[in-house]
C-alpha cells in the first residue's frame, strides 16, 4: 500500500502551563489517504479541533509527529508552513470569511495574489475556479447580493482556486438550512471525486459525515475510532 498523504504518529498539544495547563491531544496516531473524503467528528473539547489547526499549519504540536508528503512539518519554521499552506492546502469555514465590499471573483483572487500571479491569469483561474462550483454568471456580485448557499460556493472556490492537495472544511454546512447543505456536499463530494482533492471536514451532523469515506471520532483528545463508510454514495443519495 502507498504511504498515506498525511500521518501522525503521538502528536500531544499541551495550552497554558503550571495549575492552567491542559491537554488538549494526548498521543493523536492517525493516517489519511490521498483522495480520501474524511469527516472527523466529536463533542466539545474532543480535540478536533486542535488537530485540524495542527493538519492547515496553523499550529504545531507540542510533541510528536506530523508528516505530510512524507516531510516532517513539526520541524518547519513559521515561514516553511507558510509556504506549504499556500501550496497545498485550501481552507473553507463555517462563517465564508468573504471580503463584503468585494465580487465574488475579487475573492476568489485573493489566494492568487498573495502568490504574486498578475491579473491576467488571476481572473482567468479565478472565473475557472468558480465554473467549478456552478457560479461564473455571479462573478461580478458582491456577498451580499448572493445568498449564504452561494456564499459558501465562493468559498469553496477560493480554496480550490490554487488547485491544492488538501481542502480542509470546518463546520461547511453550519450557517445553511438543509437544502443548501445538501447542495454543498455534493459539491465537495465531486471536487472530491473528479479533481482527487483529499478533504478533511469537521462536521457535528451525521448526515453530513455520511457523505465521507471515513469518518474520524475523538474523544477525550484521542482517536477513539476510525470508521469506513464502503456505502458513502448510497447514504449520501439516500440523505439527499
Amino acid at each position: 500500500m502507498a504511504d498515506p498523504l498525511i500521518r501522525l504518529r503521538g502528536v500531544t498539544k499541551t495550552f497554558g502551563s503550571g495549575g492552567a495547563m491542559f491537554q488538549a491531544l494526548k498521543g493523536v496516531d492517525l493516517d489519511i489517504a490521498r483522495g480520501d473524503f474524511v469527516a472527523v467528528m466529536g463533542p466539545s473539547g474532543s480535540g478536533k479541533s486542535t488537530t485540524m489547526n495542527i493538519l492547515g499549519c496553523l499550529d504545531v504540536p507540542t510533541s510528536g509527529h506530523f508528516l505530510f508528503h512524507g516531510h516532517h512539518v513539526e520541524a518547519l519554521d513559521r515561514d516553511q508552513r507558510a509556504l506549504l499552506r499556500r501550496r497545498y492546502l485550501g481552507f473553507v469555514f463555517q462563517g465564508f470569511n468573504l471580503l463584503a465590499r468585494t465580487t465574488a471573483l475579487e475573492n476568489v483572487e485573493l489566494p492568487l495574489l498573495y502568490r504574486g500571479e498578475d491579473r491576467k491569469t488571476r481572473r482567468e483561474v479565478g472565473m475557472a475556479a468558480l465554473e467549478k462550483v456552478g457560479l461564473a454568471q455571479w462573478w461580478d456580485h458582491t456577498p451580499a447580493e448572493l445568498s449564504g448557499g452561494q456564499q459558501q460556493r465562493v468559498a469553496i472556490a477560493r480554496a480550490i482556486v490554487t488547485q491544492p492537495d488538501v481542502l480542509l472544511a470546518d463546520e461547511p454546512t453550519g450557517n445553511l438550512d438543509t437544502e443548501r447543505s445538501i447542495e454543498i456536499m455534493e459539491l465537495l463530494t465531486g471536487l472530491n471525486r473528479q479533481s482527487g482533492i483529499t478533504v478533511l471536514m469537521v462536521t457535528h451532523e451525521p448526515d453530513m459525515a455520511a457523505y465521507a469515506r471515513t469518518v474520524v471520532h475523538f474523544r477525550d483528545g484521542l482517536v477513539e475510532r476510525v470508521d469506513a463508510n464502503h456505502y458513502a454514495g448510497e447514504t449520501a443519495e439516500r440523505v439527499g
